[in-house]
């Protein structure tokens, strides 16, 4: 029987163009999503799905009991304190406390509509303390919406990408841009999205060094928390702990998802946690936005305030139920996320089986973990050209332009929506594209 794939390009350019996607490499994740879910439809095949970074598990029952019980006390009618409920910021202190050995005060532990609210108000602080310093250096590749964030607020920002400057050679890179003088903030995610390197001790030395030589402010991007799984991050108050340049610096802000480590996407829970000498640090220049001219009184009590005005009661009651469960032992956030790491082993060699080679594969000498993404090219062909393909053989990803990484040879493979029962599936499709493609 003959094989349904490859699509036929002509309908898949036609749809292509009735969502006015003209090059693939320039598409939202949203736009690609819309894609597939056409595609889907009119070729009548479940694709496999690799494009968006959404949770591929259940959330955990502690969760949503904690927050169905939160509603019934009847919690919906009253104002959420714009500085969060007690338990919620006890228990996410607890957790920097036992999981990454670092020390903040249930103060600077501040809920937010997901970690995208967190990096907002950061910015809206961070880029305004200093008027001679206001441009955020993205340490790429990254996730594209923190630079429309910058955007919207019409606020500068600079951006390289780490793949030629790992190890030591971080230092001069930073440096070069440092000089400058002008550079408030430095951004990045640590595991990281969209490559999956973590950075390593000697990295984040420099990056905190740096940061204390030139008063910057570290904004670190922790949304995959414990998801490196080469060693195990999730022994509460015990080593190894989680990987922080908090460790080297002061100036940080530290972004915070239940996204992803316990699968609450759906109700758009993170939080900041700053570092309790820059909540309490005064900026002058501050007063030309804010009331107050300390840091965190003019993220919490300002920026908060005029984005959000606070975040939903059960949400946090949920988050913190989960939060006091992980610090308690009782719910091994790890084990329950590690699953992610066996469908990211199989999926990268049915990749490499076909001809593809990863294209972030190092941190330093070590080889990348396996976790929530990885990044793949194939000989003799761009992102563009390399997506184009795949999604006619039923396989969907995004690539990395759209990343501020300079290997445009590479897509971005999400692992969370391809479950195990569906790897020979995805082995099938990608031999029949290596067979179309010699």
């Amino acid at each position: 029987m003959k094989s349904l794939f490859p699509f036929d390009s002509s309908v898949v350019s036609q749809i292509r163009a009735e969502l006015g996607i003209k090059k693939v490499s320039q598409a939202s994740i949203r736009q690609m999503v819309q894609l597939v879910d056409k595609l889907q439809r009119h070729f009548k095949v479940q694709f496999i799905r690799t494009e968006m970074g959404v949770p591929g598990f259940a959330s955990p029952q502690i969760g949503v009991e904690a927050e169905i019980e939160a509603l019934r006390s009847g919690v919906s009618s009253v104002y959420p304190p714009i500085q969060g409920i007690e338990i919620f910021k006890n228990e996410l202190s607890r957790f920097a406390k036992l999981f990454m050995n670092i020390d903040i005060k249930p103060s600077g532990c501040i809920p937010t509509a997901g970690a995208m609210q967190a990096s907002a108000v950061t910015f809206l602080v961070a880029n305004r303390r200093d008027r001679q310093k206001d441009t955020t250096l993205l340490i790429d590749p990254g996730f594209p919406v923190q630079k429309r964030q910058l955007g919207v607020f019409g606020m500068k920002y600079e951006s390289f990408d780490i793949y030629d400057y790992r190890g030591e050679k971080l230092r001069e890179k930073l440096e070069s841009y440092l000089k400058k003088g002008n550079i408030s903030s430095f951004l990045y995610s640590n595991p990281n999205n969209p490559s999956w390197i973590c950075f390593t001790e000697k990295e984040l030395t420099i990056i905190g060094e740096l940061a204390n030589k030139y008063d910057v402010v570290v904004v670190e991007d922790l949304a995959y928390f414990g998801m490196d799984f080469r060693r195990d991050y999730g022994k509460a108050g015990a080593e190894p702990y989680q990987a922080s340049v908090a460790n080297y610096t002061d100036n940080y802000v530290l972004l915070f998802s239940s996204s992803k480590i316990f699968s609450y996407a759906g109700q758009r829970l993170g939080a900041v946690m700053i570092s309790d000498k820059l909540f309490a640090r005064s900026f002058d220049d501050l007063s030309s936005h804010f009331v107050s001219g300390q840091f965190g009184p003019a993220l919490l009590q300002e920026a908060i305030y005029v984005t959000s005005a606070g975040i939903s009661h059960s949400a946090q009651a949920a988050v913190a139920a989960m939060l006091k469960a992980v610090n308690d032992s009782s719910f091994d956030f790890v084990g329950y996320l590690k699953e992610y790491g066996e469908r990211a082993a199989i999926m990268k060699q049915h990749f490499l089986d076909a001809g593809f080679y990863l294209v972030y594969d190092k941190d330093e000498e070590e080889d990348l973990a396996d976790g929530f993404y990885f990044t793949v090219a194939f000989p003799g062909m761009n992102g563009e050209e390399l997506l184009s393909e795949l999604i006619r053989y039923g396989i969907s990803a995004i690539t990395l332009d759209t990343t501020g990484s300079s290997r445009t040879d590479g897509l971005r493979i999400c692992v969370s929506h391809t479950t195990l029962g569906r790897m020979d599936e995805l082995a099938t499709r990608l031999q029949l594209f290596a067979v179309e493609h010699k």
